[in-house]
């Protein structure tokens, strides 16, 4: 599949700066792939598209404030994007301004301070703390990671809760599992009168989410590997759900990579670690049969999968839709419920 398959025209308007004024009012595109029909719809009202006995998955990762602010020994400014934990109080890191920074520099980060190490390549760098506890530091000097393409030039206090999930647990992410930002407790006590089960697994999302593919193919593209962790009980569940006839609706395109690589011979298998599993066409899902998602980047590793799910055609012709009723896209935009 050449990359040119993977790009579309997106008005800059419909690139969604704010979230909607409540979690469950954003809009909602349900496309059936069995018919090709399509319905707009707004989030609240998800449940009337499910059925008793389904089951959602949902990606309990929390976001963590992975921007700091540093100070150099010159007085300059420095900015560090905390991109994984390597080891206790060592991180790599994005930081700025990167050529500028020897390696073994010392800055300042709010109470603490930090070494910036040696270049590892595409801008990252080894940052070292002085403390092997470094989450609760940024809970108190960091910042709220937005995506790039938001473009308000800083964070607002209303992002600390809303660019993450309300049933966020698990802290790892620079950035949220956007599909799941617009549940609420009225949607979840409306999918239990429904019926419809609920169960968590882990994946904290990367900076590579956002990276596009630069390959020519995109099959020749590589994910960065991410860690999730995917419990006994959670594929108990699942299975049992299955078993019974019921639908897995995976919420979320990193819900979907982790039961596709724990499902073996059509059994979830709990588990963990690292998976840089990656989805495109043609793909044959094993464990997911309906996806709930944002709309995506174009030329994206998260539109190839959601390619690969809905089919190229009509995902093409829901995109489409979604642009002609100005739906909002990316992080803080609209969804799409796929059956």
């Amino acid at each position: 599949m050449h990359i040119s398959e993977l790009d579309y025209d997106l008005p800059e308007e419909l690139i969604a700066q704010h979230p909607a004024d409540r979690r469950d009012a954003s809009r909602l595109l349900v496309i059936n792939r069995a018919t090709g029909d399509m319905r707009v719809d707004v989030y609240r009202n998800v449940a009337n598209y499910l059925r008793a006995g389904d089951c959602m998955v949902l990606n309990q990762t929390r976001v963590i404030r992975a921007r700091l602010y540093a100070t150099r020994p010159s007085g300059g400014k420095a900015e560090i994007f905390l991109l994984h934990e390597t080891a206790p109080g060592e991180w790599e890191a994005l930081v700025k301004p990167s050529a500028k920074i020897a390696p073994g520099t010392r800055v300042a980060v709010g109470p603490i301070s930090a070494t910036i190490e040696e270049r590892r390549g595409d801008g990252r760098r080894r940052v070292v703390f002085d403390t092997p506890d470094v989450l609760p530091i940024l809970e108190q000097s960091g910042d709220v990671p937005l995506p790039p393409y938001i473009r308000r030039g800083h964070s607002e206090p209303s992002d600390t809760a809303r660019y993450q999930t309300i049933y966020a647990q698990e802290p790892g992410s620079v950035a949220a599992p956007t599909a799941g930002l617009h549940f609420t407790d009225e949607v979840f006590a409306s999918l239990d009168t429904k019926g419809v089960k609920r169960t968590t697994l882990t994946l904290h999302v990367g900076y590579g989410t956002f990276s596009p593919v630069r390959t020519e193919n995109i099959e020749d593209h590589k994910l960065e590997a991410e860690h999730f962790e995917l419990s006994q009980k959670t594929a108990d569940t699942i299975n049992a759900t299955s078993d019974a006839g019921g639908q897995i609706i995976a919420v979320g395109t990193t819900s979907t990579r982790v039961l596709e690589s724990q499902c073996i011979d059509g059994i979830i298998q709990p588990g963990g670690g690292e998976t840089a599993h990656y989805i495109y066409p043609p793909y044959t899902f094993r464990a997911v049969d309906a996806l709930q998602t944002n709309f995506h980047l174009p030329r994206s590793s998260l539109l190839a999968l959601v390619y690969a799910f809905g089919g190229i055609e009509l995902m093409r012709e829901a995109y489409h839709r979604a642009i002609a009723e100005k739906f909002r896209f990316y992080s803080f935009g609209d969804v799409m419920l796929i059956l």
